[in-house]
């Protein structure tokens, strides 16, 4: 096993077209970030698995379709009768898009340590072991997920991170940024959009904002800027690399595209995915990304509009 995510697997809702009759239609797209990784990794060669949990009805059958159709594991995807699939509304204005949720609670907030933790004992060991923020919303997934963190700690398996902040699954901002930093010192790699580096640092300056992030502990900071490509903070080393210009029909798993490329790469690498990485040889892997990224953003959906090996060599 490459790499293990853990997380929300859910239904993105979202707006096709605003037709003349002022109705506006929806496609149900596959999304929820750890799943959107998993699959992005799988498509370029990685062997992945998810843990997970979605509901009994027909969303929640469909996603665990969805995720062995592109090569995921799903033995870590649990179901249960107690709460449907969560829904995620998104709104596309210009490419940008903008997210409410139907999650009160979703079937991803149901997951629990014990069950976790049984997939964990149950599987080779992953290089890599992935998870966002939005599982740290709610109980009982919560406190599965620092579980899962406590065992990658004292296994060895190298922690990705990716504190996804959305504002309408937080009692308060302030309430937010407290757990989402919860996870900080488990973090081997950390990947933060320009706007979450603000908010978990009060830094909008990318140097003095990493330095703040990398006293906590990640080895690998990386801050997304969009269609500017990305910023990293490799040990004492940073640097940027450019993003690639592309017609954007739909932004929503751009970001988790580009880490899921990334992973793919780095856990192949021979000795571990960060020993001995250098500068040079990180910046050709952020190329790949930054191209697996640009290539998701110029179609609709995330798990859809991701690339595959072959798309990138073309």
């Amino acid at each position: 096993m490459d790499i293990l995510t853990l997380g929300e697997v859910l239904i993105d809702l979202t707006q096709t077209e605003l037709p003349p009759d002022g109705i506006r239609r929806f496609a149900a797209y596959p999304g929820g970030a750890p799943a959107n990784v998993a699959v992005a990794a799988a498509r370029l060669g990685a062997q992945t698995g998810f843990i997970g949990k979605v509901g009994l009805d027909s969303f929640g059958k469909d996603l665990k379709q969805v995720l062995r159709d592109n090569g995921v594991d799903t033995s870590g995807l649990y179901q249960t009768e107690a709460a449907p699939t969560t829904l995620a509304i998104v709104s596309v204005n210009q490419g940008e898009r903008s997210f409410s949720f139907y999650r009160s609670p979703g079937a991803d907030t149901l997951l629990e340590a014990h069950e976790v933790l049984n997939v964990l004992r149950e599987q080779k060991k992953p290089v890599f072991l992935h998870l966002g923020s939005l599982s740290l919303t709610a109980e009982p997934a919560r406190s599965a997920s620092l579980a899962a963190l406590e065992y990658a700690r004292d296994n060895g398996i190298c922690v990705s991170y990716d504190p996804n902040y959305r504002a309408s699954l937080w009692s308060s901002e302030k309430t937010a940024v407290r757990w989402m930093k919860t996870p900080l010192p488990f973090a081997d790699i950390l990947k933060v959009s320009d706007e979450e580096l603000l908010l978990l640092t009060k830094q909008s300056d990318l140097d003095s904002g990493c330095e703040k992030l990398a006293s906590y502990g990640p080895k690998l900071i990386l801050v997304t800027l969009g269609a500017e490509g990305v910023y990293y903070r490799l040990g004492e080393h940073s640097g940027r690399v450019p993003g690639c210009s592309v017609s954007v029909m739909d932004t929503n798993g751009a970001g988790d595209t580009f880490l899921g490329a990334l992973l793919s790469r780095l856990a192949k690498r021979s000795g571990g995915p960060l020993a001995g990485l250098e500068p040079e040889e990180l910046e050709a892997h952020l190329a790949f990304a930054n191209r697996a990224a640009a290539l998701t953003c110029s179609r609709s959906g995330a798990i859809p509009a991701m690339p595959t090996a072959a798309e990138l060599e073309d």
